[in-house]
């Protein structure tokens, strides 16, 4: 079939790559003028089938409170708020029950436990190189951080992920570079999570779709589409509609726009995060994988020579704005547990050249799991509202995707991933 792909973030190449693959005529859409130039761009590059897991959480609207009288609360909300924003946060309150909790969270980790593979196995079969390590540590603080994780654990168990508690000494031993100067309670270790550049990894295997055939159109701006005798896309600057068999919508927040002229009104909304990236100053200083601060939902990064500090979820205000307290907690995390390990220096607005300083807009679902499978119009797919998780769902999303697409079972349960989930 002749198949158009909305979007190259990672979530658009890894679809088109499956696609392709399996022997359609892919044609690729992005405004950008590359790939994995949005959300994909400098994301934290953790892939954790354990800690992928929705927002809406019991006690979260309480966590949220508690956290915005805090200077380095993970979660701010920057005014003006939009309709569509408190409407995104409406819906998230009434999915926040531990029954719906703990059903998305058993989807998000299922799904990223296949995505896991998926990519161990493309990366093998292609011979990817790019900047990646293993394991995954949460810090804990202090004694309720490690009793708020308690509950996260039987999830772990129930999908067969492995995982060990630790005392300090022992997480020591694991990262030795943490700073002997920061206390803490306990740590989680997921030894089988894996750290990878995203960007890197997207960029790799467009290469390797165009190999396959696939056409990438980027500054190219979907305005509309049509669904009549397959699918029609109206592209900005062109006088004339192209047409195509089907098409799979992977436009991260921009999805919503283009889907709400044919009746489906998907509530997504922008869930702003920060990265930092830096050369690492001192291998010994630098951490070996992942570190997450659970107090801060903040993580630190090994990424090949550089070290990448992420966190904050920002609602409203203005795109192009980065706020400064959100940086410092970023910096903050970094000189707690590794301060020697980057050439940058904490609480300086004059930091060393090479250092990127990135805001990004995750597509995310009130509830926290994606939508990946059939839009109920004929000859549209979806593969959208991935959220924080993109890079941990992608490949299995996309592989789901293509099964569905050719018309076979996916190899993964995708119960719950689909419109229904979300009454539409």
């Amino acid at each position: 079939m002749k198949i158009a792909v909305i979007g190259a973030g990672i979530i658009g190449v890894t679809t088109a790559y499956e696609l392709a693959r399996d022997g359609h005529e892919v044609t690729v859409f992005d405004r950008r003028m590359a790939a994995a130039e949005e959300t994909s761009f400098a994301n934290a590059g953790i892939m954790s089938p354990g800690y992928a897991s929705p927002w809406a959480a019991p006690g979260m609207p309480l966590k949220i409170i508690r956290h915005l009288l805090s200077r380095h609360s993970p979660v701010r909300f920057n005014l003006p708020l939009s309709a569509n924003d408190l409407g995104w946060l409406w819906k998230s309150l009434l999915s926040s029950s531990k029954a719906r909790f703990t059903a998305n969270r058993t989807r998000m980790a299922r799904l990223a436990a296949y995505s896991q593979t998926r990519l161990q196995h493309i990366s093998e079969e292609l011979k990817l190189e790019f900047d990646r390590s293993n394991g995954h540590m949460v810090l804990l603080r202090s004694e309720r951080d490690h009793a708020m994780m308690q509950a996260g654990l039987q999830v772990l168990s129930d999908n067969g992920l492995a995982f060990k508690l630790l005392q300090p000494a022992q997480a020591r031993e694991t990262e030795p570079a943490l700073n002997p100067a920061t206390a803490f309670h306990s740590a989680l270790y997921l030894p089988q999570d894996e750290v990878g550049n995203c960007r890197q990894f997207a960029l790799l295997l467009k290469n390797e779709a165009q190999r396959l055939g696939v056409k990438f159109s980027f500054s190219t701006s979907v305005e509309g589409m049509e669904a009549s005798s397959g699918i029609a896309l109206t592209l900005a600057g062109q006088p004339r509609s192209q047409h195509f068999d089907a098409a799979v919508m992977c436009a991260g927040v921009d999805s919503a726009r283009l889907l709400r002229p044919l009746g489906l009104k998907i509530p997504l909304a922008a869930v702003h995060g920060y990265s930092v990236s830096a050369t690492i100053r001192d291998t010994l200083e630098a951490p070996r994988s992942a570190i997450m601060d659970e107090r801060y939902k903040v993580s630190i990064s090994r990424l090949g020579n550089r070290v990448r500090v992420a966190g904050a979820a920002e609602i409203g205000g203005a795109p192009g704005v980065k706020r400064k307290n959100t940086i410092q907690t970023l910096y903050k995390v970094l000189d707690d547990w590794f301060p020697r390990a980057a050439n940058w220096f904490p609480g300086s607005n004059n930091h060393s050249s090479g250092v990127l300083i990135w805001k990004g807009a995750r597509p995310m679902l009130p509830d926290g799991p994606p939508i990946v499978g059939a839009s109920g119009i004929p000859g549209l797919w979806l593969n959208l509202g991935h959220g924080a998780s993109g890079w941990a769902l992608s490949c299995g999303s996309a592989r789901a995707v293509a099964d569905l697409v050719g018309q076979r079972q996916p190899e993964t349960d995708l119960e719950g991933l689909d419109l229904n989930r979300l009454g539409l």
